[in-house]
């Protein structure tokens, strides 16, 4: 059937198995702003734009020590109710023929998520018995000083991009910027590790503590602990900006994104966890999963909410800046390398 198809495809990065979890849900957008408290802690703003969704706690520090997500926000852009958590991506310009920028909006996924104000989906995916992260526990993936394929490839697994010619479209993946106009979109999907030290929360690069498993999906000694794969899809609205006439006159992709990176390859995300008590533990313990073209969890241990509620989650932005319309130079004036 083509929903199991492209449930598969999305999980491609975990082996099937029998017990197994593939929760996938909506996660609105709830602000676009320059703040990055993993990277740049406490600075307002930080160097580049993020799209940010999940709990409305965010702010420029969240420091675990004092910054309880769950009893601190008070909603959430995530269809499970108790997920509190935050995600967040750099976010996608067009770059015209004239030198401007303009925003490129995210949308949501048309495979049953088209009533989401943006944002992207999230999927927390399991092989077997998965440790779910504790409180405090963030981390990150990708490198945006990357400029090319072979740096990408050979420290991260499963970062890329897909032109999206129907929103059904799974298959044909680059690690780069798509070279061509995307009929319905461009998809980015970004996985995280799925092993863990067992001990640090955190550490100093904000990636130490995890790892990735062995070409036999398993976790390194290292790193023994199997915990969720964390999984954004974020669908950029690319199509209002199709128009070959105003793309580089030398016929170059025209989308950088929003640190300065016009090849693509310096793609990452960042994760703070803040499901409430264990109810990600649950969800992964009784092998939850969700139903693709319709906002439908499985899962009678999670409390969920509709996208209506969801999209009814924003926060007022901290940093006094436009954003908006055409622009001289990206927010925080990184240059294009």
């Amino acid at each position: 059937m083509l929903w199991r198809s492209l449930l598969l495809a999305a999980g491609a990065a975990i082996a099937p198995g029998v017990d197994a979890a593939t929760l996938r849900f909506s996660c609105s957008q709830l602000v676009v702003e320059r703040l990055d408290p993993i990277v740049n802690p406490g600075a307002n703003p930080s160097p580049h734009l993020h799209q940010i969704v999940g709990g409305n706690a965010f702010n420029q520090t969240m420091d675990p020590s004092v910054h309880d997500l769950p009893s601190t926000a008070t909603c959430t852009t995530c269809t499970p109710s108790e997920d509190l958590s935050n995600y967040w991506t750099a976010t996608l310009f067009f770059r015209a023929r004239n030198g401007t920028f303009h925003r490129v909006n995210t949308f949501g996924n048309e495979l049953g998520y088209t009533q989401a104000n943006g944002g992207q989906t999230v999927y927390y995916l399991s092989n077997g018995k998965v440790t779910a992260f504790k409180p405090g526990f963030r981390m990150t993936v990708g490198d945006p000083t990357f400029r090319s394929a072979q740096e990408l490839s050979a420290k991260y697994k499963f970062l890329d991009f897909t032109c999206l010619q129907t929103p059904m479209t799974r298959g044909g993946q680059t690690l780069d910027f798509p070279k061509q106009p995307c009929p319905a979109g461009i998809m980015v999907s970004i996985r995280f590790p799925t092993c863990w030290d067992g001990r640090n929360l955190d550490s100093p690069d904000h990636q130490s503590h995890v790892a990735y498993p062995n070409n036999q999906n398993q976790c390194p000694s290292s790193h023994p602990v199997a915990i969720p794969q964390v999984f954004y899809e974020t669908y950029w609205d690319t199509r209002p900006f199709n128009n070959l006439a105003e793309w580089p006159v030398d016929g170059s992709q025209p989308f950088v994104w929003s640190f300065g990176d016009k090849t693509g390859y310096g793609i990452h995300g960042d994760y703070v966890f803040g499901w409430k008590g264990d109810a990600l533990q649950r969800a992964m313990d009784q092998n939850c999963n969700s139903d693709l073209f319709v906002n439908q969890i499985n899962c009678p241990t999670l409390e969920v909410q509709s996208l209506q509620q969801a999209n009814q989650c924003v926060k007022k932005t901290s940093v006094s800046e436009n954003i908006d319309g055409w622009m001289t130079a990206l927010p925080g004036a990184n240059p294009i390398t």
